[in-house]
């Protein structure tokens, strides 16, 4: 299917979100895997990826690293607007299979791993993370790699539908859009989601 805010990417989500959230947390819970984050397309991810595609010459010509990848949504937009070569990184490895699906339903190669890689620094020139300050530790941890990517020169492009531990400061606001999503997975059935440049 085609996520509602970016009809020119295809696909595999889950229609039926509700109940598939519920009984696949469950279910891999019991053993030790992390919720099916990848069989939804969020809402910072749909606007990451609608800036993109609206502005390609933020990631023509670049490498590209998309953090936090899930379905690969951001990095197929990434490689349709003309990047040179995108990364994909997800903790959830079965975002691998995920990702490699969706790439090629959409015509495009992406890589993909499975690490940690906050901290690192591939050399990278655009970072675009979609939805990643939704707890607190974790934004502890993004602060300081996002500073030091863009010390050295990074463009680190973040998609937010106002996530309560989003950075009060240090960011440039791009674009704004109304998402639709479902009430299933969030608290209302539109979130507004902003693009910011961390500065």
């Amino acid at each position: 299917m085609t996520p509602p805010h970016v009809p020119e990417i295809r696909l595999h989500l889950a229609d039926e979100a509700h109940d598939l959230w519920r009984r696949t947390e469950e279910e891999l819970a019991e053993i030790g895997l992390p919720p099916p984050f990848w069989a939804f397309a969020w809402a910072g991810g749909q606007g990451l990826a609608r800036y993109i595609l609206d502005h390609p010459e933020s990631v023509r010509g670049r490498r590209v690293f998309d953090f936090a990848s899930g379905s690969g949504l951001v990095a197929i937009a990434a490689m349709k607007a003309g990047a040179s070569a995108v990364e994909a990184a997800d903790i959830d490895p079965f975002c691998d299979t995920a990702i490699r699906l969706n790439a090629a339903a959409n015509g495009v190669d992406v890589t993909f791993t499975a690490s940690d890689r906050v901290g690192s620094d591939e050399g990278w020139d655009v970072i675009l993370a979609g939805d990643v300050f939704y707890e607190k530790p974790f934004a502890g941890r993004l602060l300081p790699w996002f500073s030091a990517l863009k010390s050295r020169g990074a463009d680190i492009l973040i998609g937010d539908p106002g996530r309560a531990y989003l950075p009060k400061t240090g960011l440039e606001r791009l674009a704004a859009y109304e998402v639709p999503v479902t009430r299933a997975l969030e608290d209302a059935e539109v979130k507004r989601t902003t693009v910011w440049r961390f500065a």
